[in-house]
C-alpha cells in the first residue's frame, strides 16, 4: 500500500460568514491510499477554531508514512485500531479511515453501504447554509432557493429576526456558533414557537451549556460540544440532537459506533459536514440511511471541486453506487 498526500485549496462561491469570522477560502489535505490500481481519497479540512494546522499533519504524515505502507491489507475496522495507536488528530485519523474504506471497498468491489449493511432506500436530505448576514437578505436568499431545508447562522439572538424567520413557515435550523447568551438561551427553550425549528445548534461556547433543558422547546443540538463517543454520555440533561461530523470524531468507523450509541441513549442524530470538496462529503453521504438530519451542503458551497462521487443536488443525497465511496479525482 502507498500514501500521497497533498494540500489543496477550497475556493469559496462567496464569502462565508459565521459567529466565528468571514471565510472566502479553506485548506484542505487530500490523501490518497493506494493498491493493486485501486485508490482510495479521503480529506481533511483547516478549522482555525479548531486550531488545525495542515503543515503538522504532513510532518506526522512523513514520519508514520512507513508504517502505514508496509502494512498487509486488513478490514478497515482493524486498521482502525492501528491508527488509533498511533496518537493521531481526530481530523487527520478521519482523512485516513475514509481513505482506507475507499480503498478497501474498491479492491473488494463492494461499496461502503455494502461492506456495513447501511439502509439506503430513504436518505435524509440535506440542508444548505445562509450564513450570517441582514435578516432580509437572509430570507430572500431562502424564499429563492430550491433547497427544502435549510440552516440559518446567526451571530447572537435577534429576536425580531426569530420572529420573521417562523413565519416564514419552511424546514429551518438555527446555528449561532456558540454566540448565545444564557438569558437567549432560556428565552429560546421556554417560546413554544421555538418548537417549530427543527433544531438550533450549539448556543453556547465549549462546555458552557449548562443552562439549556432538554425538557423545553427548543431542539438544542451539540455540534462542538460533542466530539466523539465519550461526550454523549454527558449531554444527556441538556441536548436532545447530536451533530456527528467526520472529521470531529475520527472518520467512518467511529461515526458508525457513534450513532449506534447516540440513538440508545435516544438522540436524534445528524451527520454534519464542514467546508469540504466531494471526497469529505461523498463518505459523510454513505450515513444519511441512518440519521434524523443531514447537512451536507460543503461541497456545493465551494467553486473548485476537485472529486466527484456522492453529492447532493437541491438536498437530495444521490449515491454514485460505485465502490467504496465512489470517489474520483477530476
Amino acid at each position: 500500500m502507498k500514501i500521497n498526500f497533498t494540500i489543496k485549496q477550497l475556493q469559496l462561491k462567496e464569502t462565508f460568514s459565521i459567529a466565528y469570522g468571514n471565510y472566502d477560502k479553506r485548506e484542505a489535505l487530500l490523501i490518497e491510499l493506494s493498491h493493486q490500481g485501486s485508490k482510495g481519497y479521503g480529506e481533511c479540512v483547516a478549522i482555525d477554531y479548531y486550531q488545525i494546522n495542515l503543515q503538522n499533519f504532513v510532518s506526522t504524515l512523513k514520519e508514520i508514512q512507513s508504517r502505514i505502507e508496509t502494512h498487509s491489507i486488513i478490514h478497515p475496522k482493524d486498521f482502525f485500531q492501528i491508527l488509533s495507536s498511533l496518537n493521531l488528530h481526530p481530523f487527520l485519523l478521519s482523512a485516513l479511515d475514509c481513505a482506507y474504506w475507499d480503498l478497501f471497498g474498491k479492491l473488494e468491489n463492494k461499496s461502503f453501504i455494502e461492506l456495513n449493511n447501511i439502509p439506503h432506500k430513504s436518505l435524509m436530505e440535506s440542508s444548505i447554509t445562509i450564513s450570517v448576514d441582514e435578516i432580509d437578505k437572509q430570507i430572500r436568499k431562502i424564499e429563492n432557493s430550491q433547497w427544502n431545508k435549510f440552516k440559518v447562522k446567526c451571530k447572537g439572538l435577534n429576536e425580531n429576526d426569530v420572529e420573521k424567520l417562523l413565519q416564514l413557515n419552511r424546514n429551518i435550523a438555527l446555528d449561532s456558533n456558540a454566540s448565545f447568551t444564557d438569558e437567549d438561551c432560556i428565552w429560546l427553550q421556554e417560546n413554544i414557537k421555538v418548537q417549530q425549528f427543527s433544531y438550533l445548534e450549539q448556543p453556547r461556547p465549549i462546555d458552557q451549556y449548562e443552562v439549556l433543558k432538554k425538557e423545553g422547546f427548543a431542539n438544542w443540538m451539540a455540534d462542538e460540544d460533542c466530539q466523539n463517543i465519550e461526550s454523549l454520555d454527558e449531554l444527556i440533561p441538556y441536548y436532545k440532537s447530536v451533530n456527528i461530523k467526520l472529521m470531529k470524531c475520527g472518520g467512518l468507523t467511529p461515526a458508525l459506533e457513534m450513532i449506534r450509541k447516540g440513538k440508545e441513549l435516544g438522540y436524534k442524530i445528524m451527520i454534519g459536514c464542514m467546508t469540504e470538496s466531494s471526497v469529505g462529503i461523498s463518505a459523510g453521504c454513505m450515513l444519511t440511511g441512518l440519521v434524523d438530519y443531514s447537512d451536507l451542503d460543503g461541497a456545493n458551497l465551494i467553486s473548485n471541486d476537485y472529486a466527484t462521487g456522492n453529492f447532493v443536488e437541491k438536498g437530495k443525497i444521490i449515491l454514485s453506487g460505485k465502490a467504496g465511496l465512489g470517489i474520483e479525482l477530476k
